[in-house]
């Protein structure tokens, strides 16, 4: 049985999220019998980029060059996905639970009438019945869900799933869908500038309302760029102007699931956790010992954060320079 894995890219370029879903849909392909066929949408994607696809386990690759997917369109890419699914007879359909994905399979599984898990952790647990694990309560835990229909949807929750080498070879075919158009106006694209994106980030610097004002955060910039880490904020921050919202985490802000998560005076309320939990691990700096983040935190530190920073930066700063 074909599974059809969509395969997101930005501005050309595929990232981590895509390579997850690839290797997800292969895994689950392995387990479900058939081959991966992903379905790529937009313009001026070089064959080469696509083609790197078949490394994570794609043996084709639809790729619908068309102007009018330049931009996405939660309705558009929902409509030519479904007909790439028909086209694969596809029973099973991949996403990367992103701001595209969360859009777009929703969509899709109503035109598919279809069963959809939005946020998997992991492959199913069985296939018959066909079983998956998901977040749920913000994070804060786990369910299982069963799939019956004919046709499922699976969204994985990015870093949540591994990158592995697979090492096909795809095939890559030109896929000419009908491309309803959008009564959806775009009158502004803004793009977060940085050196790494946040939702992408392995390590993420987080800091909070304890670092008393904006003029303080070039602290928590500089133990990011010796970490290769992205920056962000709690809501009061944002809200109060000190960064941008686009750096806020929590439930009603960003979800992230880095490898690491370093929370820089903030004291951990429900909404901020739910948005960080999934991290892999969590280090809290608070000079409140009762700080609810130490509740969570796989390690914590119970100092004053202008004090502690600036040792931890000069500590990755000597350990760089022995390597």
């Amino acid at each position: 049985m074909s599974v059809l894995v969509f395969a997101e890219n930005w501005e050309g370029k595929f990232k981590k999220p895509s390579f997850e879903a690839v290797t997800y849909a292969f895994e689950l392909a392995q387990k479900t019998g058939g081959s991966v066929t992903a379905v790529v949408l937009g313009n001026n994607v070089a064959d080469d980029e696509l083609k790197k696809l078949g490394e994570y386990g794609c043996t084709k690759v639809l790729y619908a060059n068309n102007a009018k997917l330049a931009t996405f369109s939660a309705a558009s890419f929902a409509s030519v996905i479904a007909e790439a699914a028909t086209k694969e007879g596809a029973k099973y359909v991949v996403f990367s639970h992103t701001y595209s994905g969360k859009s777009a399979a929703p969509r899709l599984a109503a035109k598919l009438k279809a069963g959809l898990v939005a946020g998997a952790v992991g492959l199913p647990a069985s296939t018959e019945p066909f079983v998956v694990k998901k977040k749920c309560f913000s994070g804060k835990g786990f369910t299982d869900v069963q799939i019956t229909s004919d046709i499922k949807i699976i969204a994985i929750s990015p870093n949540s799933h591994h990158i592995a080498s697979n090492n096909q070879a795809a095939t890559i075919e030109a896929f000419s869908p009908n491309v309803p158009d959008t009564d959806t106006a775009i009158n502004e694209v803004k793009k977060t500038s940085g050196k790494v994106v946040l939702t992408e980030a392995d390590i993420v610097v987080s800091a909070g309302r304890g670092l008393k004002g904006p003029e303080n955060w070039g602290m928590i910039e500089t133990l990011a760029d010796l970490l290769g880490a992205a920056t962000a904020c709690s809501k009061p921050v944002a809200d109060m102007g000190w960064r941008p919202h686009h750096e806020h985490v929590g439930q009603t802000g960003i979800t992230i699931s880095p490898n690491l998560y370093i929370a820089i005076g903030i004291s951990g309320a429900i909404q901020h956790l739910a948005g960080i939990s999934s991290s892999k691990v969590i280090v809290a700096i608070n000079s409140d010992k009762e700080a609810p983040f130490f509740k969570i935190a796989d390690y914590g530190i119970v100092g004053d954060a202008f004090q502690v920073v600036p040792k931890l930066i000069e500590a990755v700063k000597q350990l760089k320079a022995s390597h």
